[in-house]
Order: C-alpha cells, then sequence, then structure tokens
C-alpha cells in the first residue's frame, strides 16, 4: 500500500531512525520484515536508510497476519522465524505485529537483534514521529516522564477524560525503558508515549474508549465503555464494533474478559490522531493506550492483548496534577521540557 507522503521528510525520518535512533553500522545485518498491506514507501526509505550506512539490508514480506503476539505463531512461515534470529537489526512492519510470537521470543533469547516495533506506521507517520520533532528534546520529556513514573510505584493514580472516563489504580514497577540511542539487543518501541504499569488487582472504575486496536486499528463512531474492579467486568457502547472487541477480549483473556495490564501517556508533538495508525494515534499529545488481557508474566499471558486508546485525559499522581486534558502541568520542569517541544 502506498500512502500520500512528503519523501523529501520521510528521507530524513528514515535516517535519523536507521542511523541515529537504531544505531545501524556498516557490515550489520539488517532485516525488514513487512505485509501485504505495509506501506511499500516506508519500506523502501528504511532499506536505502540502511544501505547508506553500509547495513547488509533486506525486506522479508509475509501475508498479513490475523493476530498479534503468541496468537500469530501458526501463521508465520519457518523461513520468517528463522530470519528474525539471523539479523542484528530487526525493524518490524507487521501489523498485527509479530511482538511476543515465538520466532520474536527466540530472536530475543538469543541477544543479537536489537528489534523496533514499527508495525503499522506508513511513511507519514514515520516523518512526523521522527523528523517532525527535535529528537534530542523528545527524549529528553521521554526519560523525565519514564523517571517520575518509575518513582512513583506503590502511589495512586487517577485518570479522567471528558468524555467520562474516572479509573484509579495503584502504579506498579517499570519493567520496559526506552533508550535514545538503541546499541543494545532487546525489543524497543518508537518515542512519544511513557507506559506506565498498574497493580492489576487494583485497577477501579470506567475507561471510555474512542479507537481501539482489537483486530485491527479503528476510531470508533460510538465510544466502548469498560467498568473496570480488578477486572473487566462489563464492555458496553461501540454499536457494530462490540462483537469485535468482545471477541478480542476474550481471546487475550482465556475465555474472560481480562484486566488492564498497561495504561500511558503520548506526548509527541507531531503525532496525529488519523484512526489509520496504532502507533501514531497512542502517541498524541494527551492519548492513553490502555493493554487488556493477561499480563505476560502470568500463564496464558503475552503480546496479544488489544488496546483501547482514551483521548485528551487528565491525570494525577497521589493526588498532585500531572496532565490537564492532554497537556502536562506538573511538575514544572517537566511541564517546560514539553512547552519546549514543537512539531
Amino acid at each position: 500500500m502506498n500512502r500520500p507522503c512528503d519523501e523529501s521528510a520521510l528521507a530524513v525520518a528514515a535516517d535519523i531512525l536507521v542511523r541515529d535512533f537504531m544505531c545501524v553500522r556498516a557490515g550489520e545485518q539488517v532485516l525488514i520484515t513487512a505485509d501485504t498491506a505495509t506501506d511499500s514507501v516506508a519500506v523502501k526509505a528504511l532499506l536505502n536508510a540502511a544501505r547508506v550506512q553500509g547495513a547488509k539490508a533486506g525486506v522479508f514480506i509475509t501475508p498479513q497476519l490475523p493476530y498479534q503476539g503468541s496468537l500469530a505463531d501458526p501463521y508465520i512461515s519457518e523461513p520468517l522465524a528463522a530470519a528474525v534470529k539471523s539479523c542484528d537489526v530487526w525493524l518490524d512492519l507487521t501489523f498485527p505485529y509479530m511482538g511476543g510470537s515465538r520466532a520474536h521470543d527466540e530472536a530475543m533469547a538469543a541477544k543479537r537483534a536489537r528489534s523496533l516495533l514499527v508495525a503499522d506506521l506508513g511513511g507519514a507517520g514515520i516523518a512526523r514521529l521522527f523528523a517532525g520533532v527535535d529528537f534530542d528534546r523528545l527524549f529528553a520529556l521521554q526519560e523525565a516522564l519514564d523517571a517520575l513514573i518509575a518513582s512513583a510505584q506503590g502511589k495512586d493514580c487517577r485518570v479522567t477524560c471528558a468524555s467520562g472516563t474516572d479509573v484509579r489504580f495503584t502504579i506498579g514497577k517499570t519493567v520496559t525503558r526506552k533508550l535514545r540511542r538503541t546499541d543494545q539487543p532487546g525489543t524497543y518501541t518508537p518515542p512519544g508515549s511513557a507506559v506506565i504499569y498498574p497493580e492489576i488487582e487494583s485497577v477501579r472504575g470506567e475507561v471510555v474508549v474512542h479507537a481501539a486496536f482489537h483486530e485491527y486499528q479503528e476510531r470508533l463512531l460510538e465510544p466502548f465503555r469498560l467498568k473496570v474492579n480488578g477486572r473487566v467486568r462489563e464492555l458496553s457502547g461501540g454499536a457494530g464494533s462490540r462483537s469485535v472487541m468482545e471477541r478480542a477480549l476474550k481471546r487475550a483473556g482465556g475465555g474472560e474478559y481480562g484486566s488492564i495490564i498497561h495504561f500511558s501517556h503520548g506526548f509527541h508533538p507531531a503525532a496525529r490522531l488519523t484512526g489509520e495508525s496504532f502507533i501514531e494515534d497512542i502517541r498524541v499529545k494527551g492519548n492513553n493506550a490502555i493493554g487488556l488481557g493477561i499480563p505476560w508474566w502470568l500463564p496464558g499471558g503475552g503480546e496479544n492483548h488489544p488496546d483501547a486508546v482514551v483521548l485528551a485525559q487528565s491525570m494525577w499522581i497521589d493526588g498532585r496534577e500531572v496532565v490537564r486534558e492532554g497537556a502536562i502541568v506538573g511538575p514544572p520542569e517537566i511541564a517546560r521540557l514539553e512547552q519546549a517541544l514543537a512539531p
């Protein structure tokens, strides 16, 4: 699929992604995985950027997977599984994505590959996220927010939105980390979103959802409402999309709705809410990607969960206002870092 984009901006963004962010060096083996729905302009831009660095780069195109994560295992071919274990840098543009699949887990266990979940970002989205902002300033804010969340373990967090979201939880231990320069093996995601892991049983309240990645990414015509009390107890709304979300929830939850396993806060000033890219939508200022299912560290868990997106959230940590209708308002030093960003 080809989507309109500024190819000069994409070339700049691909260079930042490959050379500056993923630290690709001459002679490294770079694998780009794509599916039959991936934006071919994005694939070519990343391939060209890798070749400019002198890397030995190649592209593997697979039929689009029906599910992400471990649910994709029956649909990943042996040649593809072998390829991801034979590279130094893996840029995954499949969506639904391979992260959390058996092939992905085996590649990560080898502790060789630096993997980036590009997923459903097309050329225009890559240009906005990687060339639409001063990257060092973006990461200064990323690191400050990640540090704030890590230091708040055990504290109360409240999230609301104008549409009716009002949910509280105790902040759990941080288990993921973004690097400014990705020079260590592991799985990474683009910057612009800070993840918050709750203590699962502490989550209480109601969540109003305006976009979702269930079996595909969708901006909803009618919002979903999730009532949560330790687990998701009730799903309502969503019009004709509710049956798809219900199916995804039960698939990820072992026949039940499961729990909220992560919250997040998007803060990328150039990201746009298009309804076409999950990776970009959840990085829009104030958007919250809420993961639903079984935590990956429990039996039956894994990267196979649907995500619900809350728009323009407000957030309090330990009774102190941190975000007001999408904008960071405290602590003052972090608010200033956001104010210094400009698309």
